[in-house]
C-alpha cells in the first residue's frame, strides 16, 4: 500500500498566498500522474491540477495564472503553489496520485491523500 500526506493549508487573507505539498510513500514503483482537487462545502469535489510524470500541467480554468502545480519524483512529491487567493477557493484540498506498485498487480492505482483546510477570509 502507499498513502498521501498533505501539508501547508491554512488561513490566508485574500490576495495571500499559500503553498501545498504532498508526500507518497509506502509501496512505490512509480507515480504517472499527480494532481490536486478540493471540495468547498455543500459541493462536489473538482478538479484543480494535474501534472503527468513529464511535467506535462492541466488546470481548471478559475486557477489558471494563480496557482502552479510541480513535482519532485525523486521525492515523490507534489506541490500547488496558490498565489492571489481569493474567498472561492476556500475548500479542503485533496491529493491524488495514479501509483504502480513493485508486486503484481502493478496496478497503476488511485490513492487519495486525507485533505488540508485551506480558508480564504479578511
Amino acid at each position: 500500500q502507499a498513502q498521501l500526506v498533505e501539508s501547508g493549508g491554512g488561513l490566508v487573507q485574500p490576495g495571500g498566498s499559500l503553498r501545498l505539498s504532498c508526500a507518497a510513500s509506502g509501496s512505490i514503483f512509480s507515480i504517472y500522474e499527480m494532481g490536486w482537487y478540493r471540495q468547498a462545502p455543500g459541493k462536489q469535489r473538482e478538479f484543480v491540477a494535474r501534472i503527468s510524470s513529464g511535467g506535462r500541467t492541466y488546470y481548471v480554468d478559475s486557477v489558471k495564472g494563480r496557482f502552479t502545480i510541480s513535482r519532485d519524483n525523486a521525492k515523490n512529491t507534489v506541490y500547488l503553489q496558490m498565489n492571489n487567493l481569493e474567498p472561492e477557493d476556500t475548500a479542503v484540498y485533496y491529493c491524488n496520485a495514479d501509483i504502480l506498485r513493485p508486486t503484481i498487480p502493478h496496478g497503476p492505482y488511485e490513492y487519495w491523500g486525507q485533505g488540508t483546510q485551506v480558508t480564504v477570509s479578511s
